[in-house]
């Protein structure tokens, strides 16, 4: 647990980048009114609206309080680590980020098996690779219910495509750029067209590709394999042609030149998930070229979180009651018309209201039924205690190719270096 803790407090600066994933951080805050005499705590982070769903469930069962505490994403980490470290302080329900659930797993025995209360009788309510990312390896342990997810697509702006001969129909775009080969001779005509590139950075184009792939960094032996593994060699050669195609932006995410690049349309294509439009609309509000439609060959997933019970809660039936109703399919389909949380639940993807939405910002188009689809091609990986550390490192590599004009190879092969070393470390 020592090695956990240390992992968590070491990666607060990532937790910055991903809290995204739940829209626009809360300030430190509680909710809860009911007057009960089962008072159930509850830790969760970022503008869930979870408050006005846990009234919702009081007004409905009067013996039971719930005291919602809302953190900063960092924070809320941070905190749970050292609860769960010190064996007390910990609260009966924690909100998990997806990209954070990984350096639990070593804590397992600090988290309630949701098996053992229940949850195999909802399974069948959530998609197959979102339930098991809130799984042990082998199956046996599940450490929470899904809540939210960030399935991927591509955002693009109709200006810059139309320049450069292509179709803003969102539809005739997708047939047009269908494969991640038409998706680079797209990216060179773009190119030359526009002088813009067609991504804002390299990580999102690496991303989308490493996503599509059937294995990344570990095997579910939590063993390293990204060194053999042949689809993130190619999706890192792949972003490396672009780079040499002068396709790739140099706008890192979360800075101010990439925000000003949503607003400007200094690149075409923005490859990422259904939380990003909250982004796009709050760093271009005024910008009516920005469409969304399906990417190449697929999808991915960034975001989304977990709600866990706590193994020293004194309530775990009556916590495990309250989260089974809060994510249930009708309650997440209310949590995506109230805060724009996307349903982990595939039920909800055929409700009227679902079906039914448009938005105007993105041209009137439903993008709940674009981010819908792509839900449903998330391929189910494993990734690893350590992923975020490999991840880094190639990032590394492929920032000093765009930036430094580094050997591609050597790059790679220094890469995979540091990656051992940091492991032996570990």
């Amino acid at each position: 647990m020592k090695k956990v803790l240390k992992a968590g407090l070491v990666a607060g600066g990532v937790m910055a980048i991903l809290a995204g994933c739940s829209s626009d951080e809360a300030d430190s805050g509680t909710s809860g009114s009911g007057g009960g005499s089962e008072t159930i705590d509850m830790w969760v982070f970022g503008t869930t609206g979870y408050e006005k769903l846990a009234d919702a469930y009081m007004e409905e069962n009067p013996d039971v309080k719930i005291n919602v505490q809302t953190t900063e994403m960092g924070d809320h980490h941070n905190n749970l680590f050292t609860a769960l470290s010190a064996g007390q302080g910990a609260p009966d329900i924690a909100m998990i980020e997806v990209g954070e659930i990984e350096r639990y797993r070593e804590a397992q025995d600090r988290f309630v098996n949701l098996y053992d209360l229940g949850a195999g009788d909802v399974q069948d309510n959530y998609l197959d690779w979102v339930w098991n990312v809130g799984g042990s390896a082998d199956g046996e342990f599940q450490f929470g219910l899904p809540t939210d997810i960030g399935p991927t697509a591509m955002y693009y702006r109709t200006d810059v495509v139309s320049e450069a001969g292509y179709p803003t129909d969102p539809a005739e775009l997708a047939a047009e750029v269908d494969t991640w080969d038409k998706y680079a001779t797209f990216a060179k005509d773009i190119a030359e067209a526009t002088g813009k590139p067609v991504v804002d950075n390299a990580e999102l184009i690496f991303n989308a590709k490493r996503d599509q792939a059937s294995e990344h960094y570990f095997n579910r032996d939590n063993e390293l394999i990204v060194e053999e593994n042949a689809e993130i060699r190619e999706a890192y050669d792949y972003t490396v042609d672009l780079i040499n195609a002068d396709a790739v932006g140099n706008m890192p995410l979360w800075t101010p030149e990439w925000g000003q690049g949503m607003a400007e349309g200094s690149y075409a294509t923005l490859l990422g998930p259904a939380w990003m439009q909250g982004v796009v609309k709050g760093n271009a509000p005024d910008a009516s070229e920005w469409m969304i439609t399906t990417m190449p060959e697929g999808a991915g997933n960034w975001g989304g979180s977990y709600l866990t019970i706590s193994e020293e809660s004194d309530k775990q039936e009556e916590a495990y009651a309250f989260i089974e109703w809060l994510v249930s399919p009708e309650n997440q389909l209310e949590s995506f018309k109230d805060m724009g949380l996307f349903p982990s639940t595939p039920e909800t993807y055929a409700a009227e209201e679902f079906t039914n939405y448009s938005d105007e910002y993105f041209g009137g188009i439903n993008t709940a039924a674009v981010f819908a689809e792509a839900a449903e091609q998330v391929n189910d990986v494993y990734k690893g205690r350590n992923y975020l550390l490999v991840q880094g490192e190639i990032m590394t590599a492929l920032n000093n190719v765009l930036s430094s004009g580094g050997d591609p190879d050597q790059e790679w092969e220094d890469a995979m270096e540091r990656i051992k070393q940091r492991l032996e470390r570990e």
